[in-house]
């Protein structure tokens, strides 16, 4: 990648009241956006004076089409054109537009071709390496300034204590407070260092619920006191060290608030996060389309404004600015208008108008993070070592659960030890009672099983109670809590399955690399 890292001036402080709510709008652009929707946001961001977008992958992948189960079509271009629209929206904004992204991972979370980082799941496998987080924090950072993007929407601090989470999950660091708000810290210090702002989220915590606020509304009921010791913990303590922005998630707390999602909630925003924990930075809403609140503010711009009397200092994913600007003039001070874009100016202060470092980027940064991260986040969950050893000296059956991925790990199995890969019914079919068996799974996602078949979660199944099986696992692994393990049950972990990692696992299986890595969540088979 080639630094497009352009100096922006920003002009002096004469933006008319109506310009200046339009600074407070984040509308959602999209990769695969046809020539017609770009110039339509071209206009939007022009006569709006609208002050940030939001990158999106396409409108397909977007929340609002959960349902649509609409085709993504990958772009083996999607980089390319970000630097082009970047540049053009640039262009059609009198004042400089904040960029923003999700890049929890990296770009690669919504943009192909461009360098992927460990889920924060595996970064919380990590046992006392802070600076490993803190050099992929940089990293993404870096990867973010050199595209033009300026706001990376990360991390996720949620504590993600429930199993059934069905959109936090692999986005968190585990499920204690104290290794979140570590290993988040250390990311922000990382992306600081690059000169990109952070948004930790999801306030006041997404973590224990089994909702997802894409498609619904998520209900935490649990006291002030529950809350403070655990959800809110790592919010608090990043805040009181310092944080650029904090986005607001779609929840309903209802010993808090009854009637009013977290979202649109003055007792929530204004009251718990700005004077009760002391915020005093930016406040940006969760993606405004999503069906937890959408589908409760029918007439357009009447979210926007909900959001904005709650405390809401920047609207992201609004489909409706006009009329959101409109709503909020009509009916809101100036002093507190006046008050929001004084916040966000000063995010645009910041990266704006400081002189940035001009440094050399190590364009390979990323394998090299992956590799070291490889050899120290692999975990053995040994019910049985005894068992392993006697797999590990068997002529055990090399059996691989693809996925349509590429399985280097087994591949290597079969030149070291010239036993030929094999399927699960091949391994069914076999008496051998000795089962090497990997898994990627086809989704990182716990809907629909991971996407799993119920064949083939079947077949696994069958073969862990009957056979003598040593799991490796290439992903989320969560996926344990459906492969009906026993306590005698043998599991190495490696979280992802980028080709570091196989190699790792493979250098592990012979005995040249020691598991250091630590289980970060609780599992029904595993304790933590």
């Amino acid at each position: 990648m080639t630094n497009t890292h352009r100096t922006y001036t920003l002009p002096k402080e004469t933006l008319t009241l109506r310009q200046k709510v339009g600074q407070l709008f984040m509308p959602a652009v999209f990769i695969n956006d046809t020539e017609e929707e770009v110039q339509k946001m071209e206009k939007l961001i022009k006569e709006h004076h609208v002050g940030s977008i939001c990158f999106f992958h396409s409108r397909a992948s977007a929340a609002t089409n959960f349902e649509g189960r609409k085709k993504i079509v990958h772009n083996e271009k999607s980089y390319d054109r970000l630097l082009e629209l970047i540049a053009r929206y640039q262009k059609a904004a009198s004042t400089p537009l904040l960029v923003a992204i999700d890049a929890e991972w990296g770009l690669a979370m919504r943009i192909e071709n461009t360098p992927q980082y460990p889920y924060a799941i595996t970064l919380g496998a990590l046992k006392n390496n802070n600076d490993l987080i803190f050099k992929v924090g940089e990293a993404i950072g870096n990867d973010c300034r050199q595209a033009g993007i300026q706001w990376n929407l990360a991390p996720v601090v949620d504590i993600n204590n429930n199993p059934e989470n069905p959109v936090i999950g692999y986005r968190s660091f585990g499920d204690d407070r104290k290794r979140v708000f570590d290993k988040a810290e250390a990311f922000i210090k990382g992306m600081a260092k690059s000169g990109t702002l952070n948004s930790i989220k999801h306030f006041p915590g997404h973590g224990d619920t089994a909702t997802d606020s894409h498609l619904g509304l998520p209900v935490i009921d649990k006291s002030m006191d529950e809350l403070m010791e655990n959800e809110l913990y790592p919010f608090k303590k990043i805040i009181d060290s310092g944080v650029d922005s904090v986005m607001v998630g779609h929840l309903l707390l209802p010993q808090l608030d009854e009637e009013n999602p977290s979202t649109t909630s003055h007792k929530i925003i204004s009251g718990l996060l700005r004077k009760q924990l002391g915020f005093d930075g930016v406040i940006i809403s969760d993606a405004l389309n999503m069906h937890a609140v959408s589908k409760k503010y029918p007439q357009k711009g009447a979210l926007e404004k909900a959001a904005f009397d709650a405390g809401m200092d920047v609207l992201c994913f609004s489909e409706n600015v006009e009329e959101g600007i409109g709503k909020i003039l009509e009916a809101t001070s100036e002093k507190r208008i006046q008050d929001s874009f004084a916040r966000v100016w000063d995010l645009k202060q910041k990266v704006f108008t400081e002189v940035a470092e001009r440094k050399k980027i190590d364009n390979n940064i990323h394998a090299k993070l992956n590799q070291e991260i490889a050899e120290k986040s692999i975990t053995e969950l040994y019910g049985d070592a005894l068992v392993t050893e006697q797999i590990k000296s068997s002529d055990f059956l090399n059996v691989s659960v693809s996925s349509g991925k590429n399985n280097s790990f087994s591949k290597q199995i079969s030149s070291h030890f010239g036993s030929r890969v094999v399927d699960l019914d091949a391994a069914l079919n076999s008496n051998n009672q000795n089962v090497l068996l990997s898994i990627s799974p086809p989704a990182v996602k716990p809907k629909n099983q991971f996407g799993f078949d119920e064949k083939t979660l079947r077949t696994i199944h069958k073969l862990v109670e009957e056979r003598n099986t040593l799991i490796y696992l290439f992903g989320n692994p969560y996926v344990l809590d459906i492969l009906k393990l026993k306590p005698s049950s043998n599991v190495v972990l490696v979280y992802q399955d980028f080709p570091q990692f196989q190699e790792v696992a493979f250098e592990q299986f012979l005995g040249k690399i020691e598991a250091k890595g630590n289980l970060p969540i609780q599992l029904k088979t595993f304790g933590p």
